[in-house]
This record gives C-alpha cells, sequence and structure tokens, in this order.
C-alpha cells in the first residue's frame, strides 16, 4: 500500500520498518512449527521465545509461561498515559492446526512471499495477527509512543485443542497478569468481506456461540454375529447420531445477530421487523446474498455428528459403541440444548460433554465497538463495519472468566474473490502484504486511541 495513499500517515506511529517488519514476522512465525495435533501433541515454545525476544527489544518485559513443558504462553504489559484508564488485552495463539504438505501449492511452513503474498499455516489463523501486533509495539518504542491505557499482550498456547495449557491456564493460575483489563480484542473480525459490488463489508466479531463437544456412549449385549440381539449397542448409538444429525433447531435471535441482520439488510435496503409474528429468519437470510453466510450459523443452536468408535471385528457384537458430536449453543441456548440432547438420545444412549465452554456476547452499542468502526472507516472510507457473531470460539472464552469481554478484531483488507473464511483451517492459507499493512496501521491508530 503506498504511502501517498495515506493522507491521515503522519498523524500515525506506523513507519516502514513496522509495514516490513509485519510481512517478516509473519513469515518467520510460519517457519517455526507449532503444529497442534491435540492431545497435548504440541510445543510452542520455539514461537513464544520468537515474540519474547522482540517484545523485549521494544523495550517490554515479557513473562513466559508454562503448564506443560514446551506447552509456552507470553504476558507483557504496555503502560498506558492514563493510570485511571481500565487496562485492554490483545491476544493471539501461537499453535496451529496440522496441514499436509501434499495438499497445498507451496509447503505449508515455508512461509513464502510470493507476487505480494505470504504462503503457509497461520497466514490467516493467526500468525499474521501475531505478527502485526508485535510490528506495533515496536514502532511505539522506536517513537516514543504510549497508549492512553494500559495494554496486556498475550501470546497463547493451546488454543487449537483445548486451550487447558494457554488460556486456560493463564485465567486460572495468572490471573494477576491481567488485572484492569475490561476488554479484549482478537481474531475472527474486521477482515473484509465483500458482500457484493460495491459492498466491502468489515464485520467485526461481537460474541460466538459456546461450545459443547459430546461423548455418546451405548451400552448392550455382546455376542455373536450371527445371532439376532435386540440389546445391541451399535443400532442404538446409531439411532440417536441419526436423530440428532436430522435435528432442526428453531431460531433464537441473540442481541448480536439481531444487530448483524438488521445493519446487513438495510444495506441491501431490505428494513425487516425481526418481532413480527410471520418474521421468517431463513426468507430473510435467502435475500442477503453472500452476507448470508456470516449470519446463518449463529441464528440456532447446532449438533453435528463427527466421529463413530465400535467393534473390534466384523462377526462381534461389541457391548459398547461411542460417538462424537460437535455441539455449539447460542448466548442463552444452553438449557435448550440440554433438554434436546436428553431427548435425542433417549433412554438408551448416555451423553456428557467431552469438552464444554460458554457462549459469549458483548454489546455493539458500546463506546469500544464505536472505536473499532471508527479506526476500520479512517482507513477503508468505503466499508461498512457490522457486527456479527462467531460461529465458533476463541481464547476469549477463557479470558472471560476473568470479567474481560472480548471482540473479534484482527483487521485485513482483501481484495475480492478472497475467501477469508474458508483459509481458516484450509489448504493454501495465505496473507496479502497489502493486508498485512492496513492491518498494521489500523491496529496503531486503535490501539493508542482506545
Amino acid at each position: 500500500m503506498a504511502e501517498a495513499t495515506h493522507p491521515q500517515k503522519s498523524a500515525d506511529s506506523v513507519d516502514r520498518q513496522a509495514l516490513d517488519e509485519s510481512v517478516t514476522f509473519t513469515s518467520e512465525l510460519i517457519r517455526i512449527d507449532t503444529t497442534n495435533r491435540g492431545g497435548g501433541d504440541c510445543r510452542e515454545r520455539p514461537a513464544a521465545e520468537y515474540v519474547a525476544e522482540r517484545l523485549a527489544g521494544a523495550g517490554l518485559e515479557p513473562t513466559l509461561l508454562e503448564r506443560t513443558p514446551g506447552r509456552t504462553n507470553v504476558v507483557a504489559r504496555i503502560p498506558g498515559t492514563d493510570p485511571s484508564a481500565d487496562a485492554l488485552l490483545v491476544h493471539g495463539h501461537l499453535d496451529v492446526v496440522p496441514a499436509e504438505a501434499a495438499d497445498w501449492s507451496v509447503h505449508p511452513f515455508s512461509g513464502e512471499v510470493r507476487d505480494g503474498v505470504v504462503w503457509g499455516r497461520g497466514a490467516i489463523d493467526m500468525k499474521n495477527m501475531d505478527a502485526m501486533v508485535l510490528a506495533v509495539v515496536r514502532a511505539w518504542a522506536r517513537a516514543g509512543v504510549r497508549p492512553r491505557r494500559d495494554i496486556v499482550i498475550a501470546y497463547t498456547a493451546d488454543e487449537e485443542a483445548s486451550a487447558d495449557d494457554g488460556s486456560g491456564f493463564l485465567a486460572d493460575r495468572h490471573a494477576e497478569l491481567f488485572e484492569g483489563c475490561t476488554e479484549g480484542i482478537s481474531e475472527s473480525g474486521a477482515f473484509t468481506f465483500h458482500a457484493g459490488p460495491d459492498l466491502p463489508l468489515y464485520p467485526i466479531a461481537a460474541g460466538e456461540r459456546g461450545t459443547g463437544w459430546l461423548r455418546l456412549t451405548a451400552h448392550g449385549k455382546a455376542g455373536h454375529g450371527s445371532k439376532v440381539n435386540r440389546d445391541n449397542a451399535v443400532s442404538a448409538l446409531a439411532a440417536a447420531v441419526a436423530r440428532i444429525g436430522e435435528h432442526e433447531w428453531p431460531v433464537r435471535l441473540t442481541p448480536t445477530v439481531r444487530a448483524a441482520l438488521t445493519e446487513i439488510a438495510a444495506l441491501h435496503g431490505i428494513h425487516p421487523d425481526l418481532d413480527a409474528p410471520c418474521f421468517d429468519v431463513d426468507e430473510l437470510l435467502g435475500k442477503l446474498g453472500p452476507a448470508a453466510d456470516l449470519v446463518a450459523p449463529t441464528v440456532r443452536n447446532s449438533s453435528n455428528p463427527t466421529m463413530l468408535e465400535a467393534g473390534y471385528k466384523v462377526n462381534v457384537i461389541p457391548g459398547h459403541a461411542t460417538a462424537f458430536i460437535d455441539g455449539r449453543m447460542v448466548p442463552g441456548g444452553e438449557d435448550e440444548f440440554h433438554a434436546t440432547l436428553d431427548r435425542l438420545t433417549g433412554p438408551d444412549v448416555d451423553w456428557e460433554f467431552h469438552h464444554r465452554e460458554v457462549p459469549l456476547q458483548a454489546p455493539v452499542d458500546s463506546p469500544t465497538f464505536a472505536k473499532l468502526r471508527a479506526a476500520i472507516e479512517r482507513f477503508d472510507p468505503a466499508g461498512h463495519v457490522v457486527p456479527y457473531c462467531m460461529s465458533g470460539g476463541t481464547d476469549a472464552k477463557q479470558f472471560s472468566r476473568l470479567g474481560i469481554t472480548g471482540y473479534g478484531f484482527s483487521p485485513l483488507k482483501l481484495p475480492a474473490g478472497f475467501d477469508y473464511q474458508a483459509l481458516f483451517h484450509g489448504v493454501d492459507e495465505r496473507v496479502p502484504v497489502e493486508a498485512l499493512h492496513f492491518g498494521v496501521r489500523v491496529l496503531d491508530h486503535y490501539l493508542r486511541t482506545a
């Protein structure tokens, strides 16, 4: 992004070095393989040491913390100029999901910069944000800039699994490091979503559905596969899984989703009455074109069967069978989720939470959301900022235990045709260099003035 296109540059702290470092740091972090395969199979320490060294180079005093050897988190605080102001948390995770090199156009851990794009696992989720924050903090150190409020920076482990070694560990065992933090920003928001010709949206996350990963277990009578068995655990489990997979969850519109529907619909020239008795959310979504994808996953709870485990030989009826369900709950939808699973599983199948995290909701009429909106509009006046709720979850769930309200804000200006959401955990994950430059400028402005 040419300097001449930014007449407001004189009011910013960003210099050419910061722009270059956002690219270099993204590339070099990608080269540090922090694949999280679950079950503790990950080692974030090399990446943690990388960011800690660069934070120290900006005059900060980063603290490295581990619950499990090699599963390293980094926390540092930047003092603000207003000691009476609440602190702001900026957090990003260092781990990434697995990538199969044979499926990619470039090696997923090459960090290759080609044709103005940085390639590799983590380019979007979320070593790009990790790098942009590093670049901003170092630019401040060179310019002698201090933010208005204290900013706590946290680089976490284990977000792509249970977060037990990452944000959960930090929230439960090191709450003192986040003293004064009332709000936080992190991944999955403020990216360009092209909803149509000349309709660039910037969805800022102000909510997350809750996580309910379930384990279903059916017990029956073991026996020979050639004999009739009316107490077959596999049959009972399969029937329950089919009921769950086919269930149509009712619509439950949360305040964040209502705001998203209202603002996105207005941009399409539609002004629905969401409280009308005849209101049909699916009909409205059908009129919103590509933008419907931002909202559709979050208008109701969901439950998707994902794994089945039973038996050890084709002619042996096993005594038990197990299935796993990826369940998600809208804010306020937990009781309905419980009652519905009790009914769908029936008397012959037990269920329990394999992993559970709470749904989140953040106000969209807050001064914080207004400042996030203004920061985007400052650097892309043609963009339309809208709120939305994430269908999945982030480390904001764990930090909410400390009373921290989270927003998804990892700014990137993306060209038309660049499918940001498809690259999350996808093949050929990549991020444009110009998008990183945009993100650095937006973060610099927001974090200084928040």
